[in-house]
């Protein structure tokens, strides 16, 4: 008996193991095609983003959409602002700055736009999610939420104080998720929306002066680009991203910090279109000067030495030497 059941056991795996191996190879092979469709897909798309890069796209309309601004005080946000009103938008504007948002509001309304301000420290996760409801109940579901509110140090990482380095990542990493925690269930649910984050070629790119800066920086790209995938892996289509990379803008924030070999200090006008340019037109991606662009793909694959080479002589280390920042408030 035992005789005839190992013998039967060894019938059936020399029965099933070609099976087993067939079937294997095939799960294989498949694969390995899925893995050539994407690389393949993957070139077409390249190649057809290179070939948009230069042409003129169709441009979505954001007549009566509620868009939401944080940071609009001043600056590049308040540019934004005013941008959107002019396109029939409906404008929430936050800040911490009352005077400052005020003053938005009234440039706003000089174009013939609507806006409604509230007070609100986006550190402050609790005050977040209680404005929003306010200006959900008051205005109505947010469409498009630029979160533009930044605020830099400036110091080497050891003459910073802790208070600064929190301030910085609450502001400008922090803030992102409770606001977009707030706003984006109802942008799902009504298949229609924008999330726009105002980051910085600092978010690619490290740099002297700015270790909590580009942390916060780095941060924020990540999740940005992470919600973006999740967004894609719930096949939610009618919510769109927008990430924008800019470098040294011209609004009083950096004020002091030398300009970059070769790169100039970017005009607060020229961000603000270019921002609400890549809104209309759906762009994933936005990076300013488009030099930019150029910057982290140098990175993905120059050995780290060969980037230290050209930091040094370049004379980007000491880009922050002379750093004074905004003598007043940052926004």
């Amino acid at each position: 008996m035992r005789s005839g059941g190992a013998e039967s056991r060894d019938l059936r795996t020399t029965s099933e193991g070609p099976g087993k191996r067939q079937a294997s190879e095939e799960k294989n092979m498949a694969g390995l095609l899925r893995q050539l469709y994407g690389h393949i897909g993957a070139l077409v798309i390249t190649i057809w983003a290179c070939i948009k890069f230069f042409l003129p796209s169709a441009k979505k309309s954001v007549a009566n959409d509620i868009v939401l601004v944080t940071g609009a005080g001043s600056g590049i946000g308040r540019l934004i602002a005013i941008n959107f009103a002019k396109l029939g938008a409906k404008l929430v504007l936050w800040d911490i700055d009352k005077a400052g948002m005020q003053g938005t509001a009234e440039m706003i309304a000089a174009v013939g736009g609507t806006a409604h301000c509230y007070e609100c420290d986006v550190r402050k996760k609790d005050m977040v999610y209680s404005v929003a409801e306010k200006v959900k109940e008051e205005v109505g579901d947010v469409a498009i939420l630029v979160n533009n509110a930044g605020v830099v140090a400036g110091k080497r990482l050891l003459d910073c104080p802790d208070e600064l380095i929190e301030r910085t990542m609450d502001v400008n990493t922090m803030a992102i998720f409770w606001t977009v925690k707030a706003f984006l269930p109802s942008m799902i649910a009504n298949n229609h929306g924008h999330l726009v984050t105002i980051a910085s070629m600092a978010g690619s790119i490290g740099a002297v002066g700015l270790v909590e800066y580009c942390a916060s920086k780095f941060a924020a790209v990540g999740l940005h680009e992470s919600l973006m995938l999740e967004l894609v892996a719930d096949n939610v289509n009618g919510v769109h991203t927008t990430l924008v990379q800019p470098i040294k803008i011209n609004t009083g924030m950096f004020d002091g910090m030398k300009d970059a070999p070769g790169i100039p200090t970017l005009e607060p006008q020229y961000v603000a279109d270019k921002v609400v340019e890549a809104v209309l037109t759906n762009q994933k991606q936005l990076c300013l000067p488009k030099i930019a662009y150029l910057f982290s793909y140098l990175k993905s694959w120059m050995p780290v030495d060969a980037m230290i080479h050209i930091a040094k002589y370049s004379d980007s280390l000491d880009l922050m030497d002379s750093f004074v920042g905004r003598q007043k408030k940052d926004s």
